[in-house]
């Protein structure tokens, strides 16, 4: 039994680094890749999408929604959902969200990905849970970092706007 637990907290741990921190990792490098393109979808379609599909891998076996094949179905369709929610915010597609709106979306996503998790706690799943927990705080680390590439790029932009001589960028003062 003891050894069942175990397999359950590294599997969560393990899902979770791959959902959050494989996959983007793995989208960035190919972030000009074509076939984003053509699979990315809008940011309002791809969160809840992930968010209600990684609800269904993590709580499936607790609450009966598993289907018969468990992890074998659910991982590779989480994968997935993982790639299209992770478009939106690194790669280069019609749908790549702004500075702004890749903060919002980052900031959203991480609570709403950790429920399923404080749901396994709840069920009395506590080492399962916490390590859901753990292995999606890259989710919560990216959003401070394009955060804070965000701000800076900001700043350096009013920083430059306001060194900039006077009709330098104005197309009538010349």
């Amino acid at each position: 039994m003891e050894h069942a637990a175990h397999a359950s907290v590294a599997a969560m741990a393990w899902s979770a680094v791959l959902v959050a921190a494989v996959v983007p990792a793995a989208v960035r490098c190919l972030t000009h890749s074509p076939l984003w393109e053509r699979i990315s979808v809008p940011a309002g379609l791809a969160l809840p999408l992930l968010v209600l599909t990684h609800a269904w891998a993590v709580l499936g076996d607790v609450v009966g929604i598993a289907p018969p094949g468990g992890a074998r179905i659910t991982e590779p369709v989480l994968l997935a959902t993982a790639v299209l929610f992770w478009l939106p915010a690194v790669a280069r597609t019609r749908h790549r969200l702004d500075g702004p709106g890749r903060c919002l979306y980052l900031f959203l996503a991480a609570p709403l990905l950790d429920l399923p998790a404080v749901g396994m706690v709840a069920a009395g799943h506590t080492a399962a849970g916490l390590a859901m927990i753990v292995g999606m705080l890259p989710v919560g680390i990216t959003a401070v970092a394009v955060t804070w590439s965000w701000v800076n790029r900001e700043e350096r932009e009013a920083l430059a706007d306001r060194t900039a001589p006077v009709g330098a960028g104005d197309p009538v003062a010349r």
